[in-house]
């Protein structure tokens, strides 16, 4: 009788790729995330005069969405970790998405203000949850090359949103806008809740990516001591994140806000040229998001220890920094954009960086909570330096010195993170 053939050796079939259709999930939901946030500026002009808001109204409006933002980061930071990613990212998409068509039934201002502050908290479980997430899907090596996919989403939303917001409103009306956007995340909801799983029990990974994505991750489990969210609190680890976060995030705020009248104001553009140049500048942020995390992956896998390889990512996005801060210095228009341009590309490879220097030291279970902490930091950082500094310095001294100490801020937080993250080892028992 012939002989029966031998079994197949391990992992012979190539691995399924999966954890690619969960990152474009992320990225959706970034963009999603990040089209709501930017919809009530950009349809400021038209809102205000049906409501009648002026522009210090506006200024508290937007208030109430930022403080409940940075608050909402310890809040569904812990909640995710307590629920997991599946059910906890789902919560976080439904408050955040009806909160969104809640904006269509305001008439007064305060109104608007509360249901910006519900956006808020819902908002802020996007990162932590995408971050989770990327833990879960992803090998160390390949982690910040992913959040540098998905966080190129809230640049996507600043380069697709304004355009098609202007004609909804014009046809339908702005209250329209603030359906469709949550129309998008109620959608986003039943892709994921028919396709979320934990690569460990998902039935479309086979276990040649299975094997792929968790890696040693049993081993490591196995050493990881219980980090809870008060617990987080007190390792340093936390702190060089979380101040890095503080003084960083303010950084890209500060452009995302400052830079339009920037632009009208000092530079004299018109609206044709503002529309070229922004999404220009955006653009260019993607590449920077995506390239920073590559480095660091690269290095990895050329043998480089994990924390070496973070922060030689991370010290070649921080030096972008001032390079692009002298924008405010050049003469020739053109140049400025493009000296912007390395600016915000350096900021988002340096976030796609730290984001996951949290996933790198702390326990997956403790990762939400940790990247909850961060954002807290960074959001107080936002309301401080991209918000009360930059109105004060505009209007007395110009718009030069706050160019200039935004270019600083990331070669300070490059030292704080050498000296609390260190060699960014996982924590031990």
């Amino acid at each position: 009788m012939p002989f029966a053939p031998a079994a197949p050796p391990a992992h012979s079939t190539p691995a399924t790729r999966y954890r690619w259709w969960i990152l474009s999930l992320l990225f959706f939901a970034t963009t999603v995330n990040y089209l709501d946030r930017i919809l009530l500026g950009f349809l400021y002009p038209i809102i205000r005069d049906e409501l009648h808001i002026n522009e210090q109204q506006y200024g508290y409006v937007q208030a109430c969405f930022s403080a409940a933002y940075t608050i909402g980061f310890l809040i569904m930071g812990k909640f995710i970790d307590k629920v997991g990613t599946r059910i906890g990212y789902l919560v976080s998409l439904v408050w955040w998405s009806v909160a969104a068509a809640l904006h269509a039934t305001a008439g007064s201002t305060m109104a608007l203000g509360f249901w910006r502050a519900v956006l808020g908290v819902g908002e802020a479980g996007n990162f932590p949850a995408a971050i989770k997430s990327v833990t879960e899907w992803f090998p160390k090596q390949d982690r910040a090359f992913a959040t540098g996919i998905f966080n190129a989403g809230s640049n996507v939303a600043s380069m697709i949103g304004p355009p098609a917001f202007a004609m909804i409103a014009a046809a339908y009306g702005w209250r329209m806008c603030f359906l469709l956007t949550a129309a998008l995340g109620i959608g986003w909801v039943v892709l994921w809740v028919l396709t979320y799983q934990r690569p460990e029990i998902h039935p479309r990974v086979n276990d040649a990516e299975r094997a792929y994505i968790l890696g040693d991750a049993e081993a490591e489990a196995a050493n990881e001591p219980n980090v809870g969210w008060a617990k987080a609190l007190t390792y340093k680890q936390t702190w060089g994140f979380a101040l890095a976060k503080f003084l960083t995030d303010p950084v890209w705020w500060f452009y995302l806000y400052w830079l339009p009248p920037y632009l009208y104001d000092v530079r004299k553009f018109n609206m044709t040229e503002i529309a070229w140049s922004l999404p220009f500048i955006y653009l260019m942020a993607d590449f920077g998001s995506v390239g920073g995390g590559w480095i660091s992956g690269y290095l990895m896998r050329r043998g480089w220890p994990n924390g070496k390889a973070r922060k030689t990512a991370m010290a070649l996005c921080a030096a972008c920094m001032p390079i692009g801060a002298l924008s405010v210095l050049a003469g020739n228009p053109i140049l400025a954009v493009v000296l912007i341009s390395l600016a915000t590309s350096g900021h988002q490879g340096w976030s796609a960086n730290l984001y996951t220097t949290a996933t790198d030291v702390f326990p997956k279970a403790a990762s939400a909570s940790v990247t909850g902490i961060g954002g807290c930091l960074g959001g107080l950082g936002g309301v401080i330096f991209s918000s009360l500094l930059p109105g004060y310095i505009v209007t007395h001294f110009g718009y030069t010195p706050i160019f200039l100490i935004m270019g600083s801020f990331h070669l300070i937080a490059l030292l704080l993170v050498h000296l609390l993250l260190g060699d960014m080892k996982r924590l031990q028992k």
